[in-house]
């Protein structure tokens, strides 16, 4: 096998479908699954995935790696489910793949979506990711939430973009902010980081100054800053929820 896509989920009926539809141009789909109840699994099945399930939840960058163990290419594409390959970037992976390519690792430029607007500014525009790597030469970060591919090469930029479907509504927004917040929090009781209230506030406040001015925000529109704003909620939520672990654990 040239090409394997890996893709983890947990509850993506919303997006799996699209996802797999565009990765048609692997050899092999790796769906690693964590107890969905809304019948992801199903779907990725029926869609010729190769689907295997995890009751436990490690964190991002080691479900990674299982999904990582699973597959069988030499070469590996990781993809969320929220994101989508587009027909350039699907020629310009398998140029590379079918080629005798002097590099191993290449990032993609992920072009993501707020609320049903691509965010040209605000941080997230360029925003490159590792993820099409040859086999052995690259692994997942063992991070819970914002992982990263640990590779022994520096990456290579490839030009066509990967769509991120990241938030399509508030609702979205809301639900991310405070599930990766509580992950951002967890690790950085592992990483043995403290935390105070003024401080959870004063970066909050640095985060949106960051988006908004620093990033150049406010050139995408009123949807920038309604981004600047949950970036500090998420940042402030992240701190807080540090801070409210220590002061429990002293209360003890």
């Amino acid at each position: 096998m040239r090409l394997s896509a890996i893709v983890i989920t947990r509850n993506e009926r919303a997006n799996i479908a699209d996802c797999l539809l565009s990765l048609g141009f692997a050899d092999e789909v790796v769906v690693l699954d964590n107890g969905s109840t809304d019948g992801t699994a199903d779907i990725a099945r029926s869609l010729g995935a190769k689907v295997s399930q995890s009751l436990d939840w490690p964190g991002f960058g080691r479900q990674k790696n299982r999904a990582l163990d699973l597959a069988g290419g030499e070469w590996i594409f990781s993809i969320d489910a929220d994101e989508r390959v587009t027909p350039e970037l699907q020629n310009e992976i398998l140029s590379i793949i079918s080629g005798s390519p002097s590099q191993s690792v290449y990032s993609i430029p992920r072009l993501s979506s707020y609320c049903g607007q691509y965010m040209m500014h605000s941080g997230w525009n360029p925003d490159f990711v590792a993820r099409l790597f040859r086999r052995g030469c690259a692994r997942f970060s063992d991070d819970l939430v914002h992982e990263k591919l640990v590779a022994k090469e520096p990456a290579v930029k490839l030009k066509s973009h990967l769509l991120h479907l990241s938030f399509p509504d508030f609702e979205s927004v809301l639900e991310k902010v405070n599930r990766y917040s509580s992950a951002g929090a967890q690790g950085m009781v592992e990483a043995g980081k403290g935390a105070s209230l003024w401080g959870a506030i004063g970066h909050g406040v640095w985060a949106f100054f960051r988006t908004y001015f620093l990033r150049r925000g406010f050139l995408d529109g009123q949807l920038g800053l309604a981004l600047a704003i949950s970036n500090a909620e998420g940042t402030y939520y992240r701190y807080a929820k540090r801070w409210l672990i220590l002061r429990n654990q002293v209360s003890k």
